[in-house]
């Protein structure tokens, strides 16, 4: 298990960062994950990749997004989108303050959602996407799409889905993917729901997770 510490930043007093800092090397890219509408960044999924990261030598900033802060529980009230996305900027902010290197960006449902969305509005704010389990469209509901920033996304993306997932299936992420003009590829997770970890997977998703990232974000676009 890896060390990890508590982490705040205050310098933008409207859009606090919260959240623990699993620090390595001080010129180490940085790799910043939040949480699904559900969760905080405590989430077993957020803690098990934060330390495989870690191990394998990036910096990861786990955070609570401002929804989350202000309410212990339940999900993200109407309207807070946007505030959410100003706390993702602020934590990009902050981890840059610190020096740290590429700066990557990622989460879980809802909020890999609104770093997508971030993403697609500020071209360059990161260097890689880490979207987990990306909520395509509410459960039994597939023609409501998530879809509509997704032509305007300039940022390279890794997906990993389950296959079991209510969300959206393997097929149907295939087809939002293409809609992405930058570079994309989709990690299937054989037999995970939306929560990606299970009893079986729990040993090792996380580091084939890590591999597959760290291989992704090595490569450039062919």
């Amino acid at each position: 298990m890896q060390s990890y510490q508590e982490f705040a930043d205050i310098t933008n007093r409207d859009t606090p960062v919260r959240g623990y800092l699993h620090p390595a090397s001080a010129d180490a890219d940085c790799l910043i994950l939040t949480h699904g509408a559900g969760a905080n960044c405590q989430s077993p999924l957020l803690i098990a990749l934060a330390e495989a990261f870690s191990a394998s030598g990036l910096t990861v900033l786990r955070c609570d997004l401002p929804f989350r802060q202000a309410r212990p529980h339940g999900p993200p009230p109407r309207g807070s989108a946007e505030r959410d996305q100003e706390g993702l900027r602020a934590a990009v902010a902050a981890m840059q303050r610190q020096g740290r290197g590429r700066i990557f960006l990622g989460g879980h449902s809802y909020g890999g959602r609104q770093a997508s969305i971030l993403a697609a509005a500020e071209p360059g704010l990161a260097e890689r996407l880490l979207l987990l389990s990306y909520p395509l469209h509410p459960p039994k509901q597939p023609q409501q799409l998530r879809t509509k920033h997704l032509p305007e996304v300039q940022t390279p993306a890794l997906f990993v889905h389950g296959t079991r997932d209510g969300f959206g299936s393997i097929e149907e992420m295939e087809a939002a993917l293409a809609l992405i003009p930058a570079r994309t590829e989709l990690l299937p997770v054989s037999g995970a729901g939306h929560e990606l970890m299970t009893m079986r997977n729990r040993s090792d998703l996380p580091q084939t997770v890590v591999e597959k990232f760290l291989a992704f974000a090595s490569a450039q676009r062919p």
